[in-house]
């Protein structure tokens, strides 16, 4: 897989594809059948943002840039709206499909300022395409809602954007999230399902 990865939170709490950095990382598919499919995932992408270039005020009036690495493993459950696959057996099924997507996540953020931890939710939809029989292409978005509002702490002076006014959220309220919009090949390792015959 391979595209861009942008933050939402303190530092961005409105403009979706702001400040989009590069994001990569692996897939693995297991198709229950042509249209349910689990979906496991290793990724990294580069997250970045300041409260410059915003209206909101913060305490202090004072002001803090970040830019870090965000690394996943995450499982999902996918959904494709037409049955997926060509040939015999696969009756009216299609090789292009629009699917969506959720499932669970743990995102890990090396310092500069701290170690985070956190699990993720993602969320998503996406369309693939069988380009041949065993080959296939696609794009997806998914954002990606956590349970830590310190992705975008990176410095220990200045503005903190961990909890800037006090208020602390449950949950995933409040907290900080973080978007891939990817472009990815897959491989068919095994044959497809061959139905008896007898």
């Amino acid at each position: 897989m391979a595209g861009g990865c942008f933050y939402m939170g303190d530092a961005n709490y409105i403009t979706p594809l702001k400040n989009t950095a590069m994001a990569g990382g692996l897939l693995a598919r297991y198709n229950f059948n042509p249209r349910m499919v689990v979906k496991g995932d290793l990724a990294i992408g580069h997250i970045q943002g300041s409260t410059e270039d915003i209206a909101n005020q913060f305490p202090g009036d004072g002001h803090s840039t970040f830019e870090r690495n965000v690394y996943e493993l995450g499982a999902q459950f996918e959904y494709n709206f037409f049955a997926y696959g060509t040939g015999a057996g696969y009756k009216d099924s299609r090789k292009l499909t629009p699917y969506i997507l959720a499932g669970i996540g743990l995102t890990y953020a090396p310092k500069p300022a701290e170690h985070v931890w956190a699990m993720n939710i993602p969320i998503g939809m996406g369309v693939k395409y069988k380009l041949a029989e065993r080959i296939n292409i696609g794009v997806e978005w998914t954002v990606r809602f956590t349970t830590t509002d310190k992705l975008d702490v990176t410095g220990k002076s200045g503005l903190v954007l961990d909890d800037p006014y006090g208020i602390e959220g449950k949950g995933l309220k409040n907290k900080d999230s973080y978007s891939l919009i990817l472009a990815y090949i897959s491989y068919d390792l095994f044959p497809k399902y061959r139905k008896c015959n007898n």
